[in-house]
Order: C-alpha cells, then structure tokens, then sequence
C-alpha cells in the first residue's frame, strides 16, 4: 500500500502554518469578542464576563456599568418603569473650551443613548417595590449638571410621596463644570430634598460605585441612612495625586478606595456585586419597608 507524502504533510499542516488561511479564519471571528481586564490584564471571553455581571473571574475587578446596565442587574425583570426621562439639558452659559457645550451633549447622546447621566424610575428588588435614581458615567463622566440635580430630587420627591425607600447608585466625575455655577446648586438642591425626605422618615440607600467624586460625594451620595460600596470603589472629593500634591505627603495604602473608607467609617458595608441585590432587599426588610 502507497502513501500520499503531499496529504500527509498537507494534513499535518495546522490554519496556523498557512498565512492565508490563517487570514481568513481571523476576518472570521467578530470584533470584540474578547476584552482586556484591566486590572490583571487577563482576556476574557465577553459572553461569559457579562454572565458574570461584568466582574472579571480571575482577579475579581469590577468592570465600571452603564446606567441601563446596572438597572437590569438590580431590579427583578421587567419591573422597572423610567420616569421623567425627556427631560433634556439647556446650555444657560453657551459655553465653549474647546468646542461647544452643544455639540459634546449631541455626541454623547448619539454614544449612550441616553438625553443625560441619569435613570430614574420605580422598580421591584427582590421584590421590595423602590425608587432608583442611577448615574451613567458614559455620558460626559456622569458629572452632574442640572438634569441630574432635577432628576434626583424628582426621585426623592416622589419616593416620600409614595412612603417608598428610595436608592441612589452613584458613578461620576464630580460636578459638570460646563454649566459652572447651575451644576454647583444642585448639591445644596438634593442635600435639602433629602432633609426632608429624612425628616419624614424616608429609606435613603446610598451605594457607590467606582467612581464617585467631587461634588456627587460632596453632597447626596454621602448622605444615605445605609452607605454601601462595590469593591475597590474609588470615593472622594479630589482625586489622591491632586491631594498628595497639595500636602506634599505620600497617602496610605489604598487611600479613598472602598475599603479605606469602610475601615475609617465614611462607607457601612463593601459588597460584591453579585450580593447587592440581596442586600438592599435585607436592608428594606430591616427597615420595615
């Protein structure tokens, strides 16, 4: 019996021998299939990292959400019903650096399609019927402007009105500085609607995600009855190198990090984000509501 040499060795040949073929079987698989962990630099299979709400399964990092994204995750399917989302942003200032305020709204529109950097609505976690307000940080770093401000104080407006607790997720750059002065109100805007909301007797559930500074910390993210964190959150007012640089001293280890804040009292509890949603349905629970 003969052998065919050249189909033996064609055979042994791999798709990866044969640049051509290699070629095509690389055109074959999608674009972003794959992505990059940022922390442990682990590639993972996009699918799979999304079953796992966007929590890497090699080193534990958690992938920063979209608001719709984190609102899929934290209420029971099908229960959440948006409100107050045609309100748009005004450019009371026209303001220019270096192009118009305008134009940076559009291209953030037309990215996230979202009108700005917040969801509202009432929804059901595991069961507990509640109001969420939760920031976007894909639109213009989720600074708050004065759509955020107005939407958060509709959201606890309508939380006491409705005896409902009442849960904000925060992830922002600070305050939008493109509408200076506008944005600055609204922290004192939300800190008051929330005093009354305390006052009568409302459930505020804070729960920052990474990140959350500048004046959203300065103002209503802080001021929740029950302050949660994800893990490794960066939290804080100004980012640690502005702060090292202005004291001129090295920061501890982990500064304004989840963690640090829980150890030093500013956050009650870390949690995984696979837990999160049990936990703001125990925290209801506990509070009688």
């Amino acid at each position: 019996m003969t052998t065919d040499v050249t189909t033996e060795k064609n055979l042994a040949r791999t798709w990866a021998d044969v640049p051509e073929i290699a070629a095509r079987h690389r055109r074959a698989i999608p674009e972003g299939l794959w992505i990059q962990c940022p922390s442990c630099a682990a590639s993972l299979f996009r699918r799979a990292t999304e079953n796992n709400l966007w929590v890497c399964p090699e080193c534990d990092h958690h992938f920063r959400l979209s608001a719709a994204q984190r609102v899929r995750q934290l209420v029971d399917p099908g229960s959440f019903e948006e409100i107050d989302e045609a309100i748009t942003p005004a450019d009371p200032l026209t303001f220019t650096d270096l192009k118009p305020y305008q134009q940076r709204l559009e291209a953030a529109r037309r990215a996230t399609g979202r009108r700005d950097a917040i969801i509202s609505g009432v929804g059901f976690v595991k069961g507990r019927r509640a109001v969420l307000a939760v920031m976007d940080f894909t639109f213009l770093g989720g600074s708050m402007g004065s759509v955020v401000g107005e939407k958060i104080t509709r959201a606890v407006e309508l939380a006491e009105a409705k005896n409902l607790p009442l849960i904000i997720v925060s992830a922002s750059g600070g305050a939008r500085m493109m509408e200076s002065g506008y944005s600055l109100m609204q922290m004192a805007k939300t800190a008051a609607a929330l005093a009354r909301f305390d006052d009568a007797g409302g459930l505020y559930i804070s729960v920052l995600t990474d990140p959350t500074t500048g004046g959203v910390t300065a103002s209503f993210a802080m001021l929740g009855d029950v302050i949660l964190a994800e893990k490794n959150a960066l939290i804080g007012f100004a980012g640690p190198r502005v702060i090292a640089q202005t004291i001129r001293q090295a920061l501890p280890a982990g500064f304004q990090r989840a963690e640090f804040l829980r150890d030093t009292g500013f956050v009650d509890r870390v949690v995984h984000r696979r837990d999160l949603r049990s936990e703001i349905g125990s925290i209801i629970d506990y509070a009688g509501r």
